[in-house]
C-alpha cells in the first residue's frame, strides 16, 4: 500500500473560473494520487519519480465557484489523508466567485513573510527563536474557523536552511557521511534537501496550514546558501569549490520540485515542456539535473518569476536571485529580459503606456505592437485591468537610508570609481557584510523604480502599489516621496512592505543597526558614503511610515475596491498558558 510522505499542499487556486485548483503530494512508491472533495469535484494524477521520490502534482476540476469543500488524498484507492485522529478540521478547498466585482466585490487577503528556520525546539516548553507565526496562525485558525482566513499565502524565502542545519539533521546527515568534509553540517545534495522539506513541512500545524491555504512562493539564498549569487568574485570562489555544483543543481532542482511547480497554473504547466518529460519518463532525474545545471550557468535561461491574478489584485513573484547578472560593469538584480517581462506583466491590461520608463525594448523578448503592456488607451483595459499591484521579491527596494547609502556606495567603489585599492576592499567588505539588496544594483534599483512609477502613471493605474518583501529579519513599513521624481509621479498608492522572520533571530547589535539606519544619524553618515563613492544623485527620497518591529510576525495585507488594509501580527507566547498566539503589532489603511 502506497504511504503519503510528504503534503498535501493546496497550491494554485483558479480565481478566473473559480472552478480548479491543484494539490502537490509526495507518496513512498510510484501510485495514482486522487483528490476527492465532499461536493464531488477532483482530480487524479499518476506519481513522477526523481532521485528515488515519487511526487504528483493533482489537478482538481469541477469545483464550485465562490463555495468551500473538504477534499481527502487518495493513493490507489486508500485514504492517506486527513490522518487517522487528526486533531485539525477537514483540509478544504475555498474558491472565489468570479464576475461578483459589483457592487460590494469580495476582499482578498493575502499574508506574507519570509525566513522560517524549521528546526523543532530542543525543549518542547521552549523555543530559543520564540513561537512560530506559521503555526501560531494554523493553531489560531484551526480554533476558529471563522476567523477571517488569507486567500493565499506569499511565502518570499527561505523556506528551508540549507546552510543552517538543526541538531537532528546534523546528527543525520552524519550517518551518510563525514561531516568534517566540506560542505559539513549544511546539506550537500538532493536527497539530502528533501530532509529539509520534511522537517519543515511535516511539522503538524504548518502541514494543515499548507493543506488548507493556498500558496505563492518564491526562493531566497538561504534555499541555496547565504549571500547566493552576491557577485562575480563570490561565483569564481563558489564554483572552485568541489562541493559547490551538487549543491547548486540539487538545490535548485528540489525547488523546482517542492516549490516552483505548485506556483504555475494548469495551463503553464501544460506548456512546460520539462514538466512534461519529468512526467513521462521512467525516472526524470537527469532531465532535471541537465535544465538545472544550464539555469545556473545562464541567468536567462529560464524564468522562476511569476504572475498570479486574484480578481482585481495582480501579483508578481521576481526571482532576485538566480536572474542576477554578475559581471563586473554589467551587474544587474535581474537579465534585460527579465526586466521586460516584468514591465510586460505590471503593465498588461492597463491603459496606454504614458510614462514607460526608458526606450522601447528591441530585439528577442521584446514586446510586439500588439502584446501585453503596449496596449492604446482605447484598447482592452482602456479603465484599468486591476486595482492592486502587488511586486513579491524576497529583498526590499527601500532599505533603511544608511544601508541603502551603504550599499550604493559599496557598488560604486567595488565598479571602480574610486580607484583598485577600493574595489578591492569593497568587494572584500561585499561579500563579508551582505551588502547584494536592489541599492547594491543601483541600475536595477533605478529601473525598478521607473517600472513602479510608470505603471501608476498610466491611466486607469492600480490603486496601491506595495513592494512585498523580507529577507532582513524585521518588519516596517517604507513610503516614497515623488516630491523631486523628475516626471509626472505615479498616481498609485506606493508602499514597501517588509515582513520577517517567519521563525528565526536576530542578534542585538542588528537590531541596534537597523535602527540606527533609519535614524537622522544614519542618514547623514550614509550622505558621507554617496560622497566618497561618488555615487550618483537619486531623485527618489522615502521615509519609515511603520516600525521597525522585531520578533517572529506576519503581515497580511486585505484588498477590497480601490482600499487596502495591512496588518502585522506578531507571534507571542501566551501568558494564560495554552501555547501563543497572534498580537496585532499595527492596522493602518490607505487608498488610491
Amino acid at each position: 500500500m502506497a504511504g503519503l510522505r510528504l503534503g498535501p499542499l493546496l497550491r494554485h487556486v483558479d480565481w478566473e473560473t473559480g472552478t480548479g485548483a491543484t494539490v502537490w503530494v509526495e507518496a513512498d512508491r510510484p501510485c495514482e494520487a486522487e483528490v476527492r472533495c465532499a461536493d464531488g469535484a477532483g482530480g487524479t494524477a499518476r506519481t513522477w519519480r526523481i532521485a528515488g521520490h515519487h511526487y504528483a502534482l493533482i489537478p482538481v476540476a469541477g469545483l464550485r465557484p465562490g463555495g468551500e469543500t473538504a477534499y481527502r488524498v487518495l493513493l490507489d484507492g486508500e485514504q492517506v489523508w486527513p490522518l487517522p485522529g487528526s486533531p485539525f478540521p477537514d483540509s478544504t478547498i475555498r474558491t472565489p466567485a468570479p464576475g461578483t466585482d459589483s457592487p460590494g466585490p469580495a476582499p482578498v487577503r493575502v499574508a506574507f513573510g519570509s525566513c522560517r528556520w524549521a528546526a523543532p525546539p530542543s525543549d518542547a516548553s521552549h523555543d530559543p527563536v520564540g513561537p512560530d507565526a506559521l503555526d501560531t496562525l494554523a493553531q489560531a485558525l484551526a480554533r476558529a474557523p471563522e476567523l477571517p482566513r488569507p486567500d493565499v499565502l506569499v511565502l518570499l524565502g527561505d523556506q528551508v536552511y540549507a546552510d543552517e542545519t538543526s541538531a537532528e539533521t546534523r546528527a543525520w546527515l552524519a550517518e551518510r557521511r563525514d561531516l568534517s568534509e566540506p560542505p559539513g553540517e549544511q546539506v550537500a545534495d538532493y536527497e539530502e534537501y528533501t530532509r529539509l522539506y520534511y522537517e519543515s513541512w511535516l511539522d503538524p500545524e504548518v502541514r494543515w496550514l499548507l493543506s488548507t491555504v493556498p500558496s505563492c512562493m518564491i526562493f531566497d539564498d538561504h534555499d541555496v546558501i547565504d549571500d547566493w549569487n552576491t557577485s562575480e568574485a563570490w561565483q569564481r570562489r563558489m564554483r572552485a569549490t568541489p562541493w559547490w555544483r551538487e549543491r547548486i543543481l540539487s538545490g535548485l532542482m528540489s525547488y523546482w520540485v517542492h516549490q516552483h511547480l505548485g506556483n504555475l497554473s494548469p495551463a503553464e504547466l501544460a506548456a512546460d515542456p520539462l514538466y512534461a518529460e519529468v512526467r513521462a519518463a521512467e525516472d526524470g532525474t537527469e532531465a532535471l539535473r541537465e535544465f538545472a545545471a544550464r539555469a545556473d550557468a545562464d541567468p536567462a535561461y529560464t524564468r522562476w518569476s511569476y504572475r498570479r491574478d486574484f480578481g482585481r489584485t495582480r501579483l508578481l513573484m521576481v526571482d532576485t536571485r538566480a536572474a542576477r547578472v554578475l559581471e563586473e560593469g554589467r551587474r544587474a538584480m535581474l537579465t534585460d529580459k527579465e526586466l521586460i517581462w516584468v514591465r510586460e506583466q505590471a503593465m498588461d491590461g492597463l491603459g496606454g503606456t504614458s510614462g514607460f520608463p526608458g526606450p522601447r525594448p528591441e530585439g528577442p523578448g521584446a514586446p510586439g505592437p500588439e502584446e501585453p503592456g503596449v496596449r492604446g488607451p482605447e484598447g482592452p483595459g482602456a479603465r484599468g485591468g486591476y486595482d492592486h499591484l502587488l511586486l513579491g521579491t524576497s529583498l526590499p527596494w527601500l532599505l533603511p537610508h544608511f544601508v541603502h547609502d551603504v550599499e550604493a556606495w559599496n557598488a560604486s567603489v567595488c565598479g571602480g570609481r574610486r580607484g583598485g585599492r577600493w574595489a578591492r576592499i569593497g568587494e572584500d567588505l561585499r561579500q563579508r557584510g551582505d551588502l547584494e539588496h536592489w541599492a547594491a544594483f543601483p541600475e536595477s534599483f533605478d529601473a525598478l523604480t521607473d517600472t513602479i512609477a510608470a505603471v501608476g502613471g498610466v491611466p486607469g493605474a492600480p490603486a496601491t502599489i506595495n513592494v512585498l518583501s523580507g529577507d532582513v529579519h524585521h518588519a516596517y513599513v517604507a513610503t516614497p516621496d515623488w516630491s523631486r521624481w523628475p516626471s509626472r509621479p505615479p498616481r498609485s498608492q506606493v508602499r514597501q512592505l517588509t515582513c520577517s522572520p517567519v521563525h528565526n533571530s536576530i542578534y542585538a547589535s542588528i537590531r541596534l543597526g537597523f535602527r540606527f539606519g533609519w535614524s537622522a544619524a544614519g542618514r547623514a553618515l550614509g550622505r558621507v558614503f554617496k560622497r566618497h563613492g561618488r555615487v550618483p544623485h537619486s531623485h527618489l527620497s522615502w521615509h519609515k511610515t511603520g516600525g521597525p518591529w522585531f520578533g517572529n510576525q506576519l503581515m497580511t495585507l486585505t484588498l477590497q475596491g480601490r482600499s487596502a488594509h495591512l496588518r502585522l501580527d506578531q507571534a507571542q507566547s501566551d501568558p494564560a498558558g495554552g501555547g501563543a498566539r497572534l498580537v496585532a503589532a499595527l492596522e493602518t489603511d490607505w487608498a488610491g
